[in-house]
């Protein structure tokens, strides 16, 4: 079999704070075929790097992360001693050394990440098919897809969801990829992806103790907090 991508969960989460700089650059270490961050967009209009809707998790601030600006998020600290990235941060740290898939956790992200990703492909910093783009809110998908056809989407389906509920989406955008959580998956799911051309790419909302069951199905890539253990 065709060894699995191996994508770094918010970077590499099992060893620095997720969505950070340090995240990022341990995972390009581990040598990961890809890495997979969360996004929104602030008060101010820039797309940052973060996971969480609210603050307080990872930072020292309190309040959700998209009724601020980004002034205002640069005075955070979080966790670790880091700091909220842009999105723009992060893709000049990788540098087209791997696969990039940019989840859109907030609203409204889809316009500002299509103008920013256009800008790194116009300078070659990276080649379309080295960038993804995913998220949970179809509709933020389907807004990304109106604007820029030439990336990839990925439909994201979780853990109380059956992956094939994603099929009719993945047909209306051409997605490739379809994102689901590894213990929902199936050999006949996997299949019924693979006869109609999509790609499984596994996250856990648990990471496995084992990634045996999951490399069994023939997955197309693995989101992994701990690269180097798959």
């Amino acid at each position: 079999m065709n060894k699995p991508l191996v994508i770094g969960h918010r970077g590499a989460m099992g060893y620095e704070t997720e969505n950070t700089l340090a995240s990022i650059k341990k995972a390009l270490e581990l040598n990961v075929d890809g890495i997979e961050i969360d996004v929104f967009k602030c008060k101010s209009g820039e797309i940052v790097v973060f996971h969480d809707d609210e603050l307080e998790r990872l930072t020292d601030g309190k309040g959700p992360i998209e009724e601020k600006t980004f002034a205002e998020l640069q005075s955070l600290t979080v966790n670790g001693g880091h700091q909220i990235p842009l999105l723009k941060d992060i893709l000049n740290l990788v540098n087209g050394q791997c696969l990039v898939n940019i989840e859109l956790k907030g609203s409204d992200t889809a316009n500002n990440v299509s103008k920013i990703i256009n800008k790194y492909l116009e300078f070659d910093m990276f080649a379309e098919e080295d960038i993804i783009i995913s998220s949970f809110n179809w509709e933020e998908l389907e807004s990304f897809h109106k604007k820029n056809k030439n990336i990839s989407v990925g439909v994201l389906t979780d853990l109380d969801q059956d992956p094939l509920e994603a099929l009719q989406l993945a047909k209306k955008l051409k997605a490739k990829t379809i994102h689901a959580e590894g213990t929902t998956l199936t050999e006949g799911i996997v299949k019924n992806f693979k006869k109609r051309g999509l790609k499984v790419i596994a996250w856990f909302e648990k990471e496995p103790k084992s990634y045996k069951n999951i490399l069994d199905l023939r997955v197309h890539g693995i989101i992994t907090d701990c690269p180097d253990k798959v």
